[in-house]
Order: structure tokens, then sequence, then C-alpha cells
């Protein structure tokens, strides 16, 4: 037997019982009897609906939580670009002091630097750049 099965049942037994009372309290006590019977059944209604909505607002929660997780491009090709030109500018006067200080070993740690400071910023973005997966597939959410 299913749950819908079963709250069937109950409200059967429930409206069998009001119907065997009214048999026995006679007519005027009728609408009494069908009022408490119609407001245990909005009761049942309230209480599913309830839980639906819980339910729903618990799967949003869940997936916006899972979107905030998951890194987001949210530099445009401007700020990106903007990035680029000043890491060239800066470039020469890196190249100029480390290459003047500890010629080429100062120059190369110089330009590692600035390579690593470009690569950071084009992984965080650019999600998906190195091989990490940005979006979990809209379908996969519903299979959990």
């Amino acid at each position: 037997m299913t749950g819908m099965d079963g709250r069937d049942t109950d409200l059967k037994k429930e409206l069998d019982a009001t119907l065997q009372t009214r048999r026995e309290l006679g007519e005027e006590y009728e609408s009494a009897l069908v009022d408490s019977f119609l407001e245990k059944v909005d009761q049942r209604i309230d209480g599913t609906v309830e839980r639906r909505v819980r339910r729903q607002l618990a799967e949003q929660q869940m997936a916006t939580a899972r979107d905030s997780r998951s890194p987001r491009p949210t530099d445009s090709f401007g700020e990106r670009f903007g990035f680029g030109i000043v890491s060239l500018v800066l470039a020469v006067p890196l190249s100029a002091i480390g290459g003047g200080v500890a010629d080429l070993p100062g120059l190369l740690v110089a330009w590692a630097g600035i390579v690593g400071v470009n690569v950071v910023q084009a992984a965080r973005t650019t999600p998906g750049l190195f091989g990490r997966r940005r979006h979990a597939d809209k379908d996969d959410a519903w299979q959990d």
C-alpha cells in the first residue's frame, strides 16, 4: 500500500465514522458533523501542501547553494584586457629591476611571477580552463 492509499483509507474511515455518528445522533447534528469532517479534510490538504512547499524550497536552496559554490566568470572582457595591459606595463620595470639586481636569474624570477599572476587570473575568470568542471548538468540535480 502506497502513502497515498494509506491516507485515502484513513479519510474513508473518518467519513464512515462521521456517517455512523450522524445516524446515531440524528439530522440535527448533520451540519456540525459535516463541518467537522470538512475541517479534517482541510487540515490534511494544508499539511500536504505545506510539505510540498517545504520540499520545493529545500530543493531551491540546495540548487542555489550548488550554484554559489561553483566559480563564475565575473570579469568582463574589458577587465581581462585591462589586466593584461597592466601586466605588460608592469613587466618592463620588474624586468629591469630583476635583471639589474640578479642578472638572468632575477629576470627569470620576475617573469615567472608575472606569468604566475596571469595564470591565476585566467583560472579565476575562466572556470574549466584547467580541466575543472564548471557546472553540473541540470539533469544531474534531479537524479540525486
